[in-house]
């Protein structure tokens, strides 16, 4: 299988002015090793996130966070399609880090919250599941709590077709950092394609998060994926989409967050049309009524650029 190692998963942008790592056919499965958001720079609860340990990260503008490894060229994709990404498994490695990193976040400059001001480290164990990997494993905390990881890809996206931007503020229809949950094992995501090969760029993982990541930093670790792509020829998305196994998700990078809630409900509209059938009627009543529709919250917070991200939750019982 092919495979793309960690010391190449070291690009800070979306671009498609850098030559492929990796070139894959459709349908072909291929493995992505991958560094967490800071690339390993803090390994023990000593290791604090000030500048003495995370050096020329923190002296760029933007920060250079939220290692991405590729591109990676898709053999068939051109300008005009869209880009399936099956994520067949996310393996987290050994442990993960969340920190307060001192400035960032919404209690940065709190005098209530003193204690969420930073700088802290907490390491979080990562054990082993019923398959005897992380991929189902748990997380264990230092204060003794633990729950089930649910790993996911949180920076995502192809190469836009003639901008360069950065994988920790950037944000679009072709992906970014969206640190959606449901960008995990077994979904489908769905991107628009602006270049030939699509130029598949990821990284960010993280093992578990919770709904708005509120302080700007969730169980970030290093992993290993399993992938496999497909082209949807002369298709156009408006923005990123996801399948589940009994759902489909729109979603939507925007502020405020009505705006942006307002943005993947009328997308979703559209989805349901176009693919499924629905009548417009159809589709927004649906979006009023039906108890299973939700609307997720998944990245909320106030960092530079960086806007919300939601999705909107729709159940294929009812396509």
């Amino acid at each position: 299988m092919k495979r793309v190692k960690r010391e190449k998963a070291v690009q800070y942008a979306f671009t498609n002015s850098v030559k492929p790592v990796l070139k894959v056919s459709e349908g072909e499965e291929f493995t992505v090793e991958t560094w967490d958001a800071i690339g390993n720079r803090i390994k023990t609860k000593e290791d604090l996130p000030v500048p003495k340990v995370l050096g020329e990260l923190l002296d760029a503008t933007p920060m250079k966070t939220n290692f991405l490894a590729g591109p990676i060229f898709v053999e068939g994709a051109e300008k005009g399609d869209v880009l399936a990404v099956d994520v067949l498994d996310v393996v987290p490695a050994e442990h993960g880090v969340n920190f307060i990193l001192p400035g960032f976040g919404p209690l940065a400059d709190s005098l209530k919250y003193r204690e969420c001001s930073g700088p802290y480290t907490h390491i979080i164990k990562h054990l082993p599941g019923p398959s005897g990997t992380t991929s189902d494993g748990e997380a264990l905390l230092e204060t003794g709590e633990k729950w089930r990881l649910k790993p996911f890809i949180g920076t995502i996206g192809v190469a836009p077709e003639w901008e360069t931007l950065g994988s920790l503020i950037s944000q679009g229809p072709w992906g970014g950092n969206l640190d959606c949950r449901d960008v995990c094992k077994g979904s489908r995501i769905y991107l628009p394609v602006f270049n030939k090969g699509a130029l598949l760029f990821l990284g960010d993982v993280h093992g578990c998060q919770a709904d708005t990541e509120f302080c700007g930093v969730a169980d970030e670790c290093a992993a290993e994926l399993r992938l496999a792509c497909t082209v949807i020829k002369k298709k156009r998305i408006p923005f990123v989409r996801i399948e589940k196994e009994e759902s489909i998700v729109q979603l939507s990078c925007y502020r405020p967050l009505e705006e942006a809630v307002k943005r993947a409900c009328l997308w979703m509209i559209d989805w349901l049309v176009e693919d499924y059938g629905k009548s417009q009627r159809s589709a927004y009543i649906h979006l009023s009524i039906n108890p299973k529709v939700r609307v997720n919250v998944y990245q909320m917070l106030m960092a530079d650029r960086l806007e919300f991200t939601v999705g909107v939750e729709f159940p294929k019982e009812h396509l």
